[in-house]
């Protein structure tokens, strides 16, 4: 049989019955969709979040009080000395290091006049602005010395925003926990970190935050360090001060690197898992096209028979039938595309804050998936139409 009469044959076996055709594309299609869309929305959502704990920097370690394990029947929270602002001071003086943010956070209520707004309280320390790339839009960033706390405030964008609108508010006072607070700067609009708003905050000193809310010990204090010093020096270099000023290794130390590493991880597994939720769909529009074709086998068994008798061979049969098979899967791929064309355009006018990103990697490996699956799933009918006896498929007519 000459080539162009076998792709003939083929393509008027799936011309001719265009309802069914259409149906058994339609089932790749879908699958082909909602994996290519699940695996868009599942590669957004990681940039997405890997770029929202990156946006402060690379070269950070969090000191936190506390180690992360523990020993004994009891824990060591108990017996751990505070973090203190003397202890920033003395890390301040360590080599290789470049800003030094000690922080403690709390909530409460920020009053202007006759507005109030509840938010986030930050007590950091004037390096701040500098190691979290927090650009100060309005004013300045306060520069009191660590151990002194000043009465003197910074607004994040939305809380500036909600209590004095378009009225410059420098110079101006609030009042935060009862206290009065002088502003002298605003920072940049930053947005959300999943879902947390880094603009609804007031930024204190850290001294006014830990005397405003009780405390002995810093929530963390936040290292930057040099690009020409290694991470694991400065770890060392950490874990010895602290040792040295505590007398025991009592605080955690976590790097940007290592958040951003395990983070990664997580959301790969997830990606994955959920690209294989959606390929269930194209196993079900497998199942589809074996069924079709296997149908179709009994219903051309004489067409068969007649091919046989006039020399067609068993493996021009089975490479017809499984050219047919991997057609229809083809033919599904390509309208997945269009429809997969479609829900983005949709997405993007009604959902236009998701985040997705295709990558042409995973659009050609969906075409060349769906090929596979009409290949996989056209064996079994092509094999049956192969071995048909020519005699009995003939007396099918």
């Amino acid at each position: 049989m000459r080539l162009a009469d076998a792709a003939h044959w083929v393509f008027s076996a799936v011309i001719s019955n265009r309802s069914r055709s259409l149906l058994t594309a339609l089932g790749i299609a879908i699958g082909i969709t909602s994996v290519s869309l699940l695996t868009a929305i599942g590669e957004g959502v990681q940039q997405y979040v890997l770029e929202s704990f990156s946006q402060f920097g690379t070269r950070i370690i969090a000191i936190h009080p506390g180690r992360k394990d523990t020993h004994g029947a009891g824990g060591l929270l108990s017996t751990v000395r505070p973090l203190t602002l003397q202890d920033a001071a003395a890390l301040r003086r360590l080599p290789g290091v470049e800003q030094i943010v000690p922080v403690v956070q709390g909530a409460g209520a920020v009053e202007y006049f006759k507005r109030q707004r509840s938010g986030v309280i930050l007590g950091v320390g004037a390096d701040m602005s500098e190691a979290w790339g927090f650009k100060v839009a309005l004013g300045s960033f306060f520069s009191a010395d660590l151990d002194q706390g000043r009465s003197v405030a910074v607004l994040g964008y939305t809380m500036r925003k909600e209590l004095f609108a378009e009225a410059n508010p420098l110079g101006q006072h609030i009042r935060i926990g009862g206290r009065r607070f002088r502003v002298i700067g605003a920072v940049e609009k930053k947005g959300q970190m999943l879902g947390i708003d880094m603009d609804d905050v007031v930024y204190i000193p850290a001294q006014s935050g830990l005397q405003m809310f009780n405390r002995e010990s810093l929530m963390e204090i936040d290292v930057v360090f040099a690009a020409n010093t290694s991470l694991k020096r400065m770890e060392q270099a950490i874990t010895t001060l602290l040792r040295h000023r505590h007398g025991r290794d009592d605080v955690s130390l976590t790097s940007q690197n290592d958040m951003l590493a395990s983070m990664k991880n997580i959301l790969s597994i997830l990606k994955m898992s959920v690209a294989a939720l959606g390929g269930i769909s194209l196993l079900v529009g497998a199942v589809g096209i074996l069924a079709i074709m296997s149908t179709t086998v009994r219903e051309r068994t004489a067409e068969i028979g007649l091919l046989r008798a006039i020399g067609a061979s068993k493996p021009l049969i089975l490479r017809l039938f499984l050219v047919e098979a991997v057609l229809l899967a083809m033919f599904g791929g390509v309208l997945g595309l269009l429809l997969l064309l479609l829900l983005q355009a949709l997405f993007s006018v009604l959902l236009p804050g998701l985040p997705m990103v295709f990558q042409p990697f995973f659009i050609v490996l969906a075409l060349l998936v769906s090929g596979l699956i009409g290949l996989l799933a056209g064996v079994v009918p092509a094999v049956q139409a192969a071995n048909l006896d020519p005699v009995e498929a003939l007396h099918e007519e």
